[in-house]
């Protein structure tokens, strides 16, 4: 019989005696996690938080958020005597001077746009597959707040070394806050402490930083996984997976190790990246000052879009009793940031407004298998990389020789059409992926083998479907909708009179409903051409 080792089991015993936990990590450890590899993608985004703060703690013993003006006398010899802010100079000190100093904050860097991507990709994701259903809901809130603090959070962190490009990015911030009407002039006193670039930006943007933003972020991160952890994770369709079960591996030591090891590879990921690919070279853009600006400077691409937005958008103004309104800043500041953000967040319960859709979902859907909500997400990335892409509307003008004018011109109308046209086709396309799917159960899959009939006609034997495919394909299950009438009788629900009743039956109907049903592949047991096989021509399955 085997003991548990006293250096195990005297503190074990300790804890669990004055603190009760033993119940409680038996339990909790034994937790089940469904297996795929989707499920990784927020992972990204919470390892790359981690190493976050750990470069970011290494970085704030040697930066100095000031913006008192001093001589360079540092080891970068193409800046020696030059006068700066503190906040570059013990930028560039931690650069060259300090023992891996330009490692940790290329990497800090480089972790800073993995953990936006990677809370993206995993909100694409979440999107996709219908995982923001109720009991999400609130998660998914949270996710949103998570995102939109992130971007904030890079803008601060991007424009504290006060180097020539951050401080020109500072400059486009410093014009878009002056323009917002009523609050603009204070939201910018709160920033900068008087006039553009005054003297206290980089400390104010410093704390807010390192304390105000980062408290948050980590509250809400500890809020959106403890909520993950009581209301389990949502699962793919599949053989034995349903709404009231969780089909995987324990968190211990299974999900544990993975997870792990998941961490080492993010790690060495951005090690390698802040190693090999040069991130953010302050020392050549030189010191900021209001005269100068460099050409050809992009953001980092979570604000890209803003400025593209800013630069495709027409030179409207208007007035308004005494007062000028530019929204052609006004307009790219807000509208692109709020479509995304306000609809992400009004999506569940728009959604289930429409579908009158109140169960609990545990079985994630697949994105073909709602081609309305798929098609609504591409459309967003179709809006979101067009002005993504004309955030570069000058280098692409320079690069390909095309003129500023007509690169504009072309962002103008992509804006518009090309997430129409993603709208359209992702819909076809989902549409097409079912019918695919609705024929594999149908008649199973094509193995190559050719056929005669006894007419001479030459068919493809199909082999029938592996339970777990099957399973997996079956697992689709109709976009609810609205009822057209009550127990069958026609007459319509009082919630579907009137204008705004009939607008939202018109909704449910269109978005909701089975569009291609399984059945409508081909006839069980066919060949795929509607012939009926002989016995000896389906191959048995694997």
């Amino acid at each position: 019989m085997r003991t548990v080792p006293k250096a195990v089991a005297r503190p074990s015993g300790f804890l669990d005696d004055r603190l009760g936990a033993a119940g409680f990590l038996k339990r909790n450890l034994r937790k089940i996690f469904p297996d795929h590899w989707s499920f990784l993608l927020g992972e990204i985004a919470l390892y790359s938080f981690v190493i976050l703060l750990l470069t970011g703690t290494f970085l704030t013993l040697w930066f100095k958020p000031s913006m008192t003006e001093v001589v360079y006398d540092g080891s970068y010899a193409p800046l020696k005597g030059v006068m700066m802010s503190e906040a570059y100079a013990s930028s560039l000190e931690i650069s060259f001077d300090v023992r891996g100093g330009l490692l940790i904050r290329q990497m800090h860097h480089w972790a800073a746009l993995l953990f936006v991507a990677g809370m993206m990709v995993h909100a694409l994701r979440v999107f996709f597959t219908g995982a923001y259903r109720k009991p999400r809901e609130i998660n998914w809130l949270i996710g949103v707040a998570l995102l939109t603090l992130a971007l904030f959070e890079g803008l601060t962190g991007y424009s504290l070394p006060d180097d020539l490009l951050s401080g020109a990015g500072l400059r486009v911030t410093e014009g878009v806050v002056i323009s917002l009407p009523l609050v603009g002039t204070y939201i910018r006193f709160f920033l900068f402490g008087g006039e553009y670039p005054g003297d206290e930006v980089i400390s104010r943007f410093y704390s807010i930083h390192i304390l105000l933003i980062p408290g948050i972020i980590l509250a809400l991160v500890t809020a959106h996984l403890v909520l993950m952890w009581v209301q389990k994770h949502t699962q793919m369709p599949g053989k034995g997976r349903t709404n009231r079960n969780v089909v995987g591996a324990p968190f211990y030591p299974a999900f544990m190790a993975k997870s792990g090891a998941y961490f080492l590879f993010t790690l060495g990921t951005v090690a390698g990246l802040a190693t090999f690919a040069q991130i953010n070279p302050i020392w050549l853009y030189g010191p900021y000052t209001p005269a100068d600006v460099s050409a050809g400077s992009q953001p980092d691409f979570y604000l890209a879009f803003l400025e593209g937005a800013l630069r495709i958008m027409p030179p409207w103004e208007i007035n308004v009793l005494g007062f000028t309104l530019p929204l052609s800043v006004i307009i790219p500041a807000l509208v692109p940031l709020g479509i995304i953000v306000v609809g992400m967040a009004a999506y569940p319960f728009a959604e289930r407004w429409i579908t009158g859709d109140h169960r609990e979902h545990h079985i994630a859907d697949r994105p073909r298998n709602n081609p309305h909500r798929t098609a609504i997400g591409m459309s967003a990335v179709a809006f979101y990389g067009v002005l993504w892409l004309f955030g570069a509307n000058d280098e692409l003008s320079t690069t390909f020789h095309i003129s500023l004018n007509a690169t504009t011109y072309a962002g103008r109308v992509l804006v518009i059409a090309a997430p129409v046209l993603a709208y359209v086709l992702t819909y076809r396309i989902c549409l097409g992926l079912q019918r695919s799917d609705a024929a594999l159960v149908a008649h199973g899959v094509e193995t190559g083998v050719i056929k005669r009939l006894p007419h001479g006609e030459f068919v493809e034997v199909h082999a029938p479907l592996s339970e777990e495919s099957e399973a997996h394909l079956r697992g689709k299950e109709p976009v609810p909708m609205l009822p057209a009438g009550a127990n069958g009788s026609g007459v319509l629900p009082e919630r579907l009179r009137g204008p705004l009743g009939g607008l939202r039956g018109r909704m449910s109907r269109a978005y909701g409903g089975e569009k291609v049903p399984l059945a409508n592949g081909h006839a069980p047991g066919t060949l795929g051409n509607g012939h009926v096989p002989k016995k000896q021509g389906v191959l048995p399955p694997h």
